[in-house]
């Protein structure tokens, strides 16, 4: 048995359920699933209810763990809130951020431009998502920010695949570094507008994250 902790062996089966390998309905065995990443049934079903937390597994009661691909439409509804939930916390944020805060986002930009210099999108990811969470926090709304990382979490696997696109993670921290500035700024329009595009779906970025999404589902099929 290994030491992974749920939240790796989450990742590892939210990244396969993204790429195709488990069809949207197929049931997940937690005695072959534990075999498989040399793990016991305790951390796996932990896994198991962050995924449904996420929304890409239904727990059935007596029957067990099913995968759940959403809908491209259902996806790109959750984008358009996303990119809403961001630009309201961005507005915010350059109102009532304090300079503890802003040099913490500061430091997470700079975390997020070392990934993108090894050219890892894993932690360009982990660090875009912290970069993301304490603007959530800046904005000075708990309710606010619960929902928002609700959000983000059920989006999360989807973000991710967008940054594999060929030369999304340099644009992302271009956008990065505008999100800074406004912030740095107190600008609350351009912070808002720029968080908006930043994470909405739209154009180039919506064909890219339809055809990877399309080739994911079609993929083991």
């Amino acid at each position: 048995m290994t030491s992974r902790s749920a939240d790796e062996i989450r990742e590892d089966i939210e990244q396969r359920i993204v790429e195709g390998e488990f069809e949207d309905g197929q049931r997940l065995d937690e005695v072959s699933l534990a075999k498989r990443f040399g793990v016991s049934r305790t951390p796996l079903r932990e896994a198991l209810r962050m995924l449904a937390g996420s929304g890409l597994v239904e727990l059935i009661p007596r029957r067990g763990a099913f995968v759940r691909h959403p809908g491209i439409v259902e996806l790109i509804e959750m984008f358009e809130v996303m990119a809403e939930l961001e630009a309201l916390c961005g507005r915010l944020a350059a109102r009532r951020i304090s300079p503890g805060e802003l040099a913490e986002i500061s430091v997470s930009a700079r975390a997020c431009e070392q990934a993108l210099e090894k050219e890892d999108p894993d932690a360009y990811y982990h660090r875009n998502e912290e970069f993301h969470q304490l603007i959530y926090r800046a904005a000075g709304n708990s309710f606010l920010v619960t929902e928002a990382k609700r959000l983000q979490k059920r989006l999360r696997p989807f973000r991710r695949m967008q940054l594999r696109a060929r030369g999304r993670m340099r644009q992302s921290m271009a956008e990065h570094e505008q999100i800074l500035q406004a912030l740095k700024d107190g600008n609350a329009a351009i912070a808002a507008d720029t968080l908006r595009s930043h994470v909405a779906v739209q154009g180039e970025r919506f064909h890219d994250l339809l055809s990877s999404y399309e080739k994911s589902a079609a993929g083991k099929k």
